[in-house]
Order: C-alpha cells, then sequence, then structure tokens
C-alpha cells in the first residue's frame, strides 16, 4: 500500500515538533506496511464517512481512509484526553 498525505496533513506534520515528525513517519510507514500493526492501532472512527484512526504516540493522533491502493492521510492532531 502507498501513504498518500493530504494539503492538510502535510501541515500538520510541518507544524509539529522536530522530535515528534520521525515518529509519525515511522508511524505511517508501519501502516503501509500492514494495517493491524499493533503500534499504530489502527481502527474504523467513523463508519459512516469511513474514515480511520491510528496513533501516533498517546497524545497525537492521525485520521486516514482507505483508496484503492494507498491510504490517504487526512490530518494529524493532538488527541484530546
Amino acid at each position: 500500500m502507498k501513504v498518500r498525505l493530504t494539503r492538510r496533513a502535510t501541515r500538520d506534520l510541518k507544524g509539529l515538533s522536530p522530535a515528534l515528525q520521525p515518529r509519525v513517519k515511522k508511524q505511517l510507514d508501519l501502516l503501509r506496511v500492514n494495517l493491524w500493526h499493533p503500534s499504530p492501532h489502527a481502527k474504523k472512527y467513523d463508519e459512516r464517512r469511513d474514515v480511520w484512526q491510528g496513533r501516533v504516540n498517546r497524545d497525537y493522533r492521525f485520521y486516514f481512509t482507505i483508496e484503492g491502493d494507498a491510504y490517504r492521510i487526512l490530518s494529524i492532531i493532538p488527541h484530546p484526553n
């Protein structure tokens, strides 16, 4: 599978701290290889809109859709604890 970032996700990624950016890239790479890898902990977030959620760390999540052979990353935002 491929990973494609929307403009918003690209902006979100660039706005993260330099320490967090590699973690996001690692989690997206793990997602690319295996949707069910335990580290990103991907799960369906919104059944109606077919949006999934993945974990960056305890404080950040990324949201995505599955479109053909690609994961389309919609946003990377803080997780409301």
